[in-house]
């Protein structure tokens, strides 16, 4: 092989089995070349020593929201994302202008993502209620990298609940389209019938919020998607889960042989339901805020590998939609993709080793796999994608909404210090992130996950 070709050799601690090595990474033509030793002499165009960093794959944020806000869009998260160490996003189809449950949408959104995108994308679609499980195979076809359906009538229009007499059909679809379809997994009644009442008693409590939606709504409706989806043969991935014992209910069905994959976020790892008295609706969040022994139990799936993914579930409502007195005014969610990374990683380091090695599978290889692009992101090993966050262990981050690169203009993290932070996001061999400036630009991120 002609060395004098190489791009770029990037040095830093690598992974090897459960250590971390320094080693050079040879990048030619955006992907890994070679994992040699350190001096190993070679011709580059361009050397960066990392020094004590880990160099990480970069983060595939299995979770984000980028057009359910028409302040956003796919440009200011994906900035937002290059930034965090995050070089592939995982797009959700519960748009404004509309759900992604017909081809022509799916299409439009590719086009756009390509000439807005940062970093790369790739495209989940949805299936409506009433039969359009009927589109799976056509939309998988056209590029879907799976499906997102919910059990909680969040909206009508944007994002409608599936009957569980649907979901038997939506289930069987997406399981003849090969794709893994994701749940939002909440029991509609129980939570109706609880928002019913924490409004007429409480509306100004933002714990009502918690209490609107108990530990209950959310077992009872990851039993519901196991339940169906070990009856159709179905790929399952539960969305944001709060509570250990939804993984424990999982990590049995999948000791029973199903296909099945769940996640949780940074914001179930790092606030309790107590921080909603200092933050109240910018925590408002679906499933809500739990227990601190639930956050515990949370880190201690992950430390035994029993928690696949962690993702952001980024959604970025600008303030206004946030600071309502009235809890249930407030919208659900909060901007996270920026700072999913350095917040995960840092938690777990005050863990322990295995803890991060575990956090670094979740939020790299494990969604990759998970969602269709695993042949060529999510890993540091040759010929995967030159795809790189580096993470300074030691490089502390006072988190500041000022710094932040999405259109929302806050964060639920504001003032928190970790321990490392992301000092480089390189994406298929280009520095995107320099650790203090974004350097990539719009439309050089690429639609990634293609039809099988």
């Amino acid at each position: 092989m002609n060395e004098s070709r190489i791009d770029l050799v990037l040095t830093g601690r690598v992974q090897e089995g459960q250590g971390w090595v320094r080693k050079d990474v040879h990048v030619l033509n955006g992907r890994i070349h070679a994992i040699v030793d350190t001096g190993t002499q070679v011709e580059a165009s361009r050397w960066i020593d990392a020094k004590e960093g880990y160099v990480l794959p970069g983060m595939v944020d299995a979770h984000v929201h980028s057009l359910s806000h028409p302040g956003e869009g796919i440009a200011a998260s994906t900035r937002s994302a290059a930034a965090g160490g995050v070089t592939t996003i995982v797009e959700m189809p519960f748009d404004l202008k509309g759900p992604i449950n017909s081809t022509d949408r799916l299409n439009a959104k590719r086009e756009l993502a390509e000439s807005e995108a940062f970093v790369d994308v790739a495209l989940m679609g949805t299936l409506a209620p009433d039969g359009g499980w009927r589109s799976a195979e056509a939309l998988a076809e056209a590029g879907a990298v799976g499906f997102k359906v919910s059990l909680f009538d969040t909206d009508k229009d944007r994002f409608p609940r599936i009957s569980d007499a649907e979901l038997r059909n939506v289930m069987a679809a997406t399981a003849g389209a090969e794709r893994t379809v994701a749940v939002h997994a909440e029991n509609n009644e129980i939570v109706q019938a609880m928002l019913a009442a924490e409004r007429e008693l409480n509306p100004f409590d933002p714990k009502a919020h918690v209490r609107s939606r108990p530990p209950v709504s959310e077992t009872l409706g990851v039993l519901t998607a196991l339940e169906v989806a070990h009856e159709q043969n179905a790929r399952l991935h539960l969305c944001h889960l709060s509570l250990p014992r939804s993984v424990d209910l999982v990590e049995w069905y999948k000791n029973q042989g199903l296909d099945v994959t769940l996640e949780t976020c940074p914001h179930y790892l790092t606030f309790t339901e107590n921080d909603h008295d200092a933050q109240r609706g910018r925590l408002k969040i679906n499933p809500p805020l739990r227990k601190e022994s639930d956050r515990n139990g949370m880190w201690e799936r992950i430390a035994s590998g029993s928690i696949d993914v962690v993702s952001s579930d980024h959604a970025p409502w600008p303030a206004k939609y946030k600071d309502h007195e009235g809890i249930f005014a407030n919208h659900s969610g909060a901007p996270g993709v920026q700072t999913s990374m350095a917040v995960t990683l840092s938690g777990a380091l005050g863990r322990g080793q295995d803890d991060f090695n575990a956090a670094v599978r979740s939020l790299t290889e494990a969604p990759a796999l998970r969602f269709g692009v695993g042949a060529s992101k999510g890993r540091v090993a040759v010929g995967y994608d030159a795809d790189f966050a580096v993470f300074d262990p030691a490089s502390g981050w006072d988190i500041d909404a000022a710094d932040m690169y999405s259109n929302a203009g806050w964060t639920p993290y504001q003032g928190m210090k970790t321990s490392g932070r992301v000092t480089m996001t390189i994406s298929r061999g280009t520095v995107v992130w320099d650790g203090n400036e974004l350097l990539g630009e719009a439309g050089r991120g690429q639609v990634v996950g293609t039809p099988s």
